[in-house]
């Protein structure tokens, strides 16, 4: 029972000792030793309390030759702790405090990583996976010969990546929805906006999907016209992607299309008696 006792109560008895020193370091009025002792956590990865001090320190070593450090580490804090609204604030600081660092290159990035850092699931809105593209490409052309450029090029394409797949998700929830017009509109606008993409020949096959299935719903009136858009964008898809494997499957909507548009013709040269 002793033994159960002393393993019980160990951890609480260090926890308790390592906080009775930090407070220990926060109540001191030796700013160097506490700015020490905040570098001391910071490389020992203790962010928190190395935060935590660098706060208190910032007004204390502000103008001196040892603020552009402290600045540093703090903005690196709210970075490590995955608050990234604050790190950007911070990392953009630093900018604007000290443009002529040597550092001011790794914070240009840092400031605008934080935007990507901030990218929420594909399903909410993408408002900082805009400004992380923006942003990364801004600095590329203000560092065009940094290191970074490469992992800024990378970022911009998983941000690309991220928003062509968000889109992607709404075309096909129009179609499954049966929004045939709204879906092949979406299907040609995510080849437009994506002409590097891998899946280019799939959004023009559901581009020709849907049209064909916006024609066949609609008012006898309007199908003629709208079965000559499907027949057009297979003829686009043919042309991009003459070898495609997918291009047999749209070639038989266009060929239904181009049938029942003869039988529509064929329909409106009868006389009423024929009819």
């Amino acid at each position: 029972m002793m033994k159960l006792a002393l393993i019980l109560i160990l951890p609480l008895i260090v926890l308790n000792g390592c906080s009775s020193q930090f407070n220990k370091v926060l109540k001191s009025k030796d700013y160097n030793y506490k700015l020490k002792t905040a570098d001391n956590y910071y490389e020992n990865k203790d962010y928190k309390k190395a935060e935590e001090l660098y706060i208190e320190l910032f007004p204390v070593f502000k103008g001196s030759e040892k603020f552009e450090e402290l600045y540093y580490k703090y903005a690196y804090c709210a970075y490590y702790e995955k608050n990234y609204p604050d790190a950007e604030n911070l990392f953009k600081g630093f900018l604007e405090v000290f443009p002529n660092s040597a550092k001011a290159e790794e914070m240009a990035y840092m400031h605008a990583y934080t935007f990507y850092m901030q990218s929420p699931k594909v399903e909410l809105d993408q408002i900082n996976t805009n400004k992380a593209i923006g942003m990364m490409q801004s600095f590329i052309s203000t560092h065009p010969n940094s290191p970074r450029v490469k992992d800024a090029n990378e970022v911009i394409a998983k941000c690309r990546n991220k928003l062509e797949l968000k889109d992607y998700k709404t075309a096909q929830l129009y179609y499954d929805l049966q929004q045939y017009l709204a879906a092949g509109i979406s299907f040609t606008n995510l080849l437009n906006s994506y002409p590097e993409s891998t899946k280019g020949e799939e959004y023009m096959l559901m581009a020709v999907k849907s049209y064909y299935e916006y024609a066949k719903l609609s008012v006898y009136d309007k199908q003629e016209e709208r079965y000559q858009k499907v027949a057009s964008e297979y003829f686009d898809f043919a042309d991009r992607y003459p070898d495609s494997k997918l291009l047999k499957d749209a070639e038989n909507y266009k060929n239904i299309s181009l049938n029942n548009i003869k039988q529509i013709q064929n329909e409106q040269t009868k006389t009423p008696t024929e009819r």
